[in-house]
């Protein structure tokens, strides 16, 4: 009996609802006791924003892990892989790949020039009034884009795990996964952000783990005849093993994924969940360190994704999957009943209630950095920074704290709107839209800061606008949005630009519109500004 069949007929009793259930609860009920204990900690805004930066490269190493393998890689790559195949395997080393520029251009010299964001970093060579404005406003729509992926696939994992299809159950939790961030958030900040991200890491790598063992075993280590029966039960043949499937049926389809590629690769640089992980340890040498650590648990992880998606496809079958959730967003679930002993088993439900709870704990890790980065964005930058006049009366760090706990009532509100109109689109799709704003707006106006002498404000606040609107409005008239079925509004069509992912155009549109706004600009660049940015974020000699 299929998945989806076995939800249909419930096959899944009150009691075995029950069971599921109260995993959640427990996962709700473990970090809201870490944000609990961390909230008495401290109330400085160094604590708020960076834990006190007291954290080791290994803790900070698997929060950044936990902040990095969100739904989107464990649901919706794997969703992809199952789905999709090659194409799919291809995204993930997308993801990957990205962590080498992190390690090589960003990580120490973002925690020696900045103090709590990437607009931080801007300030100390430009004017803080106008970079602060420009990287305020692209790291929350950054942020916000991230978190409606979160609660997408938190939606359509309790909708599974419930058997209610999509109904008001989608609607619900995506509610609660909203109030819970806001909770973890305004209470704890960054550090029981952190301690939620480790145990989450640990949580994901250990059902990683035993899933993958589970899947070798049920092929006894034959990972040839684990790819022949996935492209035996994709649908799709010896294609299912070939590229193509997914980006090749069309010049565009193929420009589509070269435009994701770039996006993956040069968006996590920029992406400011990220970026304010390296300033929650002591120095730039523990970033690096940290760093290290979560390149080899994202490449571990990225590996038992490809078994795992694979074992999808030939366990549970591309098309039970794909009638599940048509994203595939709800692939892994699947396999880990199947890999039980099926929907029907004790043993069955109970491996896919203990990774649907992996996977929510996932979810709520995520979406707590994302809304504590986007509240920094808006009280450090937009409020105590680009919006208070240099005459006026300097904001209070309590000033700052407080619209940082409010500014994320009001984002975690604003996430739950817009994730209620995008359930029908895959987790790592949305994020990829993510990684496309973060690249076009944010990284050319960071490494044109950290390496290019001449680069000025003018310079600054052109490429984070130049990347940015570019970006929001390429998607807008995108198929993503019109035009096609699966699009957020089916019945209308006014897209123009023929790819899902803006990447491609808007990322050499932020580096130009860099270059352009500083070749114009009739005030020069700070030599000393910049010297002492060169030698700050080199050798850490000023860091904070």
């Amino acid at each position: 009996m299929s998945a989806r069949t076995v939800l249909a007929a419930g096959a899944w009793s009150p009691g075995r609802h029950g069971l599921a259930v109260a995993l959640f609860a427990v996962v709700v009920l473990v970090t809201l006791g870490i944000t609990l204990w961390a909230g008495r900690r401290g109330r400085a805004a160094e604590d708020f924003y960076a834990g006190g930066r007291g954290f080791s490269p290994l803790q900070n190493g698997l929060a950044l892990s936990g902040d990095y393998l969100s739904a989107a890689s464990f649901l919706g790559v794997t969703g992809l892989i199952a789905l999709y195949g090659y194409d799919g395997v291809l995204y993930s080393i997308g993801f990957l790949v990205a962590w080498l520029l992190v390690l090589m251009l960003v990580a120490e010299l973002v925690r020696n020039a900045g103090r709590y964001t990437l607009a931080d970093v801007l300030a100390v060579r430009m004017r803080a009034r106008p970079v602060r404005a420009a990287a305020g406003t692209a790291g929350l729509v950054v942020s916000l884009l991230y978190l409606v992926a979160q609660m997408v696939g938190a939606g359509s994992l309790v909708a599974l795990l419930l058997g209610t299809g999509d109904g008001p159950a989608k609607a619900w939790t995506i509610v609660g996964v909203g109030a819970l961030m806001i909770v973890y958030v305004t209470i704890g900040g960054m550090r029981a952000t952190t301690w939620i991200q480790i145990v989450k890491a640990v949580l994901l790598v250990a059902g990683s783990v035993l899933l993958t063992v589970l899947v070798l075993v049920r092929f006894h280590g034959d990972v040839a005849e684990l790819m022949r029966t996935a492209a035996d039960r994709s649908g799709a043949g010896a294609a299912y093993l070939e590229p193509g499937l997914r980006y090749g049926a069309s010049l565009t389809s193929r420009l589509d994924f070269v435009s994701l590629g770039l996006a993956l690769v040069l968006g996590t640089a920029g992406l400011p969940h990220i970026v304010c992980r390296f300033y929650t340890v002591p120095t730039a040498r523990a970033a690096r360190r940290s760093t290290i650590w979560a390149i080899g648990l994202v490449g571990g992880f990225y590996l038992m994704a490809v078994v795992l998606g694979l074992g999808a496809a030939a366990l549970v079958g591309s098309a039970e999957v794909r009638r599940a959730n048509p994203a595939g967003n709800t692939a892994v679930p699947l396999l880990a009943a199947e890999l039980g002993g099926g929907t029907g088993s004790t043993r069955g439900v109970l491996l896919f209630a203990l990774i649907s709870a992996i996977a929510f704990a996932t979810i709520l890790a995520v979406v707590a950095g994302l809304t504590l980065a986007s509240s920094a964005a808006f009280a450090h930058d937009l409020y105590a920074g680009a919006w208070r006049r240099g005459d006026g009366p300097q904001v209070t760090e309590h000033q700052e704290v407080l619209a940082a706990r409010l500014s994320a009532v009001a984002i975690g509100a604003l996430a739950i709107v817009l994730s209620l109109f995008a359930q029908r689109l895959n987790v790592a799709f949305l994020v990829g839209l993510a990684f496309a704003v973060a690249a076009s707006a944010n990284l050319p106006t960071l490494l044109y800061s950290l390496f290019w002498r001449r680069f000025t404000t003018r310079g600054a606040v052109w490429a984070v606008y130049g990347g940015l609107v570019p970006a929001v409005l390429l998607v807008v008239f995108s198929p993503v949005v019109s035009g096609t079925p699966a699009s957020l509004l089916p019945g209308v069509d006014f897209h123009l630009f023929p790819l899902e992912n803006p990447g491609l155009v808007s990322i050499p549109l932020g580096f130009l519109a860099g270059w352009t706004g500083t070749v114009t600009d009739r005030e020069p660049a700070d030599p000393d500004g910049f010297a002492e940015m060169e030698v700050r974020s080199l050798t850490g000699a000023g860091a904070v």
